[in-house]
């Protein structure tokens, strides 16, 4: 059987993924930062016709087209987007291939007659491409070179056998070479396929290299070309089906530690561990339950997770017996195999268990620590993160003590650059014993903030008579004293 190529080529691919989720009817520009300078990483339709186009300089754009919309590129999500489409494309043929990063090729040989014919099967593919608001351009053909140069010159289909007649009349660009190659034979005159086709093969090859009539023996089947078909996603689930059913909560477990080891198992031979995992108890009456359960960190270790499933499946409603168990890895990230060491890591994984054992029961995203952050401002110097999704950092580097108890600034009344001997906060009056400063902190000039509209600050250090240990700061440019945090 010949084989039979479909291209598909989705020159909007990026722009049309980030309009999905936020329709946008203007001109509308992906950027992206290349080297000094923000470029035009994607365009939608409306901004080519304005004139503008890829690589174009930001603002170069803007000075062009001012009503241009834009956002930064993601082209790990636009990836990820190609990936979806792919699995979409396995409903015209098992034999589905990335092509660059804005295309899929397609080995649809013994599959078209599925659909009523090439022709048949190309309209469906352009059908449901519009409904779902994607540009795509299709190229068949009986090589995978012929297919891609048809699909991005808008030639369509090429009828079977007759490929290299009509792919002759072709731009020298369709045979995927570089475009320092291209420019080189259009100066010399070669301007089609058909050109290049008359010219001597050793007058070529002395001249441009192999690579120019590689790809041309590969659009005319001369050599061939192999699809490369992306490998299913891993899927990583075990079941059993028991021969009686059961309800008490030690023969779940000790059923759920047996499908724990094989599932772990699995995971160690990929290097994966489990972030999510989803267990699911199916009753004799066809009812399911589901326990779920979210890991600090990824884990592949049977022994440790076992225990944390204890909570869950004691609250399962076993009904009139369970008769098949399931479970299942639904979320999975990389865990590559690590040198033992000396050092025990034990106190680190009771508090990723102990944070699993929280996050069950109130979220992991509301078990918060605090990191560093890059910044002099008080306020700005640290952030506020899920424990289960990021790292401790250390050791915290201050030039400067800083109080413990952080709030808003609140007014008090003093007059002069110093800390004023007696004042009242919160209702309470105190008298100044030792103060240590002025520290002065400037405004981040390129953020606006609002609550620094008041310019500088001066930040002192005062130990009242009374015990309290405050800290304080004066606004020089706008005059006025404010409280700002408290020491331990």
């Amino acid at each position: 059987m010949r084989k039979r190529v479909v291209s598909l080529w989705f020159p909007r691919l990026p722009s049309e993924r980030a309009g999905r989720t936020q329709p946008i009817d203007a001109p509308f520009a992906l950027i992206q930062h290349q080297g000094n300078s923000d470029r035009i990483y994607c365009l939608n339709a409306q901004a080519e016709q304005m004139g503008l186009q890829r690589g174009m300089g930001f603002s170069d754009a803007r000075a062009f087209c001012p009503s241009l919309r834009s956002c930064p590129a993601d082209p790990e999500a636009d990836r990820y987007f190609l990936r979806i489409l792919a699995r979409w494309a396995g409903r015209y043929c098992p034999w589905v291939g990335l092509d660059g990063a804005d295309g899929l090729v397609l080995n649809i040989a013994g599959s078209a007659h599925l659909f009523g014919g090439e022709a048949a099967m190309l309209g469906d593919m352009r059908l449901r491409m519009a409904r779902a608001g994607i540009t795509v351009r299709i190229g068949l053909g009986d090589t995978r070179g012929a297919a891609w140069g048809l699909a991005h010159f808008d030639r369509t289909m090429a009828e079977e056998g007759a490929t290299p007649e009509q792919i002759a009349s072709l731009p020298v660009a369709a045979l995927r070479l570089e475009e320092k190659t291209v420019v080189a034979l259009q100066r010399l005159g070669v301007q089609q396929i058909a050109d290049l086709i008359a010219l001597p093969r050793a007058t070529v090859t002395r001249r441009f290299g192999k690579e120019v009539l590689h790809r041309l023996d590969q659009a005319l089947g001369e050599l061939p070309e192999d699809i490369s078909p992306l490998r299913p996603p891993a899927h990583y689930g075990v079941r059993m089906t028991l021969p009686e059913p059961i309800g008490l909560s030690a023969d779940v477990m000790a059923g759920t530690e047996r499908l724990l080891e094989q599932l772990c198992s699995k995971l160690k031979k990929d290097e994966k561990g489990a972030r999510v995992l989803q267990l699911t108890l199916r009753r004799v009456d066809q009812a399911s339950q589901q326990v779920e359960l979210r890991l600090a960190r990824p884990l592949r270790d049977a022994a440790r997770i076992l225990p944390l499933f204890e909570r869950g499946v004691g609250q399962v409603d076993a009904g009139y017996g369970i008769d098949q168990l399931r479970l299942e890895a639904i979320g999975v990230e990389p865990l590559p195999v690590q040198q033992m060491s000396h050092v025990g890591n034990q106190n680190k994984d009771r508090l990723d268990d102990l944070i699993t054992r929280i996050g069950t029961r109130i979220g992991l995203e509301n078990v918060q620590r605090f990191l560093p952050a890059d910044s002099h401002i008080p306020e700005h110097s640290f952030i506020i993160a899920p424990a289960a999704y990021s790292t401790p950092e250390g050791p915290w580097l201050a030039q400067r003590p800083r109080p413990l108890h952080l709030f808003p600034p609140e007014a008090i009344a003093g007059i002069g650059k110093r800390p004023p001997e007696r004042f009242c906060w919160r209702r309470m009056s105190f008298a100044t014993g030792k103060a240590t400063g002025p520290e002065r902190i400037a405004p981040e000039w390129w953020l606006a903030d609002e609550n620094w509209s008041s310019g500088l600050r001066d930040y002192w250090k005062v130990d009242t008579k009374q015990g309290r240990r405050l800290w304080l700061f004066y606004t020089p440019q706008k005059p006025g004293w404010f409280v700002q945090g408290e020491f331990a």
